[in-house]
């Protein structure tokens, strides 16, 4: 049985515990340890929840350990991410059990899906994709790595995201439609047309912000 530690211990990584808990695996391929955080006392007032066992500098993987990063910016979640691959630690997928996932979808390593993602036929989904709860992905989409989807978004069919895209709260995608790189789409914001790197869109419809 794999010992799973979650890095973060805020409010997603909140959320991906409780998640955890209902994903296909939990009690007979892994249970859950405790979080990584390097705020210590970031569950001071919450009850129920396994300890932060220290920051993610500072911990040594042990050989049954496996692991999921539950930081909800992408940037961090690489950095981050990175160092407990550089000490030889390994990631899994969380998938909670009420998710649908359609025939010929491929997913990479690391990935959060939980309550109620809706992930249809033909789509490609990088590593340490995270997926809020009520998500659902058109046919033959893209995800590109470290992405991020908050609740309730939607991707339609064909639309692609680049690696490192945040999908804000009800954020919708038109189908055919790309995110660049590093771009984050704002909450409720219909996105009509493609989005280059690195921008800021927000709206309906979407428009370009400054950085």
């Amino acid at each position: 049985m794999k010992h799973l530690i979650i890095i973060g211990a805020r409010g997603f990584g909140r959320e991906v515990y409780n998640t955890a808990l209902e994903s296909i695996g939990f009690g007979t391929d892994f249970t859950i340890s405790g979080f990584l955080d390097d705020k210590f006392d970031a569950l001071d007032g919450y009850y129920n929840y396994p300890p932060i066992l220290s920051s993610v500098e500072d911990y040594i993987p042990q050989s049954d350990d496996v692991f999921i990063c539950a930081l909800g910016t992408p940037l961090y979640k690489k950095k981050y991410v990175k160092i407990i691959l550089e000490k030889g630690g390994e990631f899994i997928n969380i998938i909670h059990k009420s998710v649908h996932i359609g025939s010929n979808t491929i997913y990479g390593k690391g990935c959060v899906f939980s309550q109620n993602v809706q992930i249809s036929c033909d789509i490609k989904i990088g590593d340490f994709v995270a997926m809020n709860f009520m998500t659902v992905i058109g046919h033959d989409a893209v995800i590109g790595d470290y992405s991020h989807l908050n609740s309730m978004s939607f991707m339609g069919g064909y639309s692609q995201l680049g690696e490192m895209v945040t999908l804000n709260t009800g954020a919708i995608l038109q189908p055919h439609k790309r995110v660049g790189n590093n771009s984050v789409v704002g909450a409720g914001s219909f996105v009509y047309k493609n989005v280059k790197d690195n921008k800021i869109v927000f709206g309906n419809p979407a428009q370009e912000l400054e950085y």
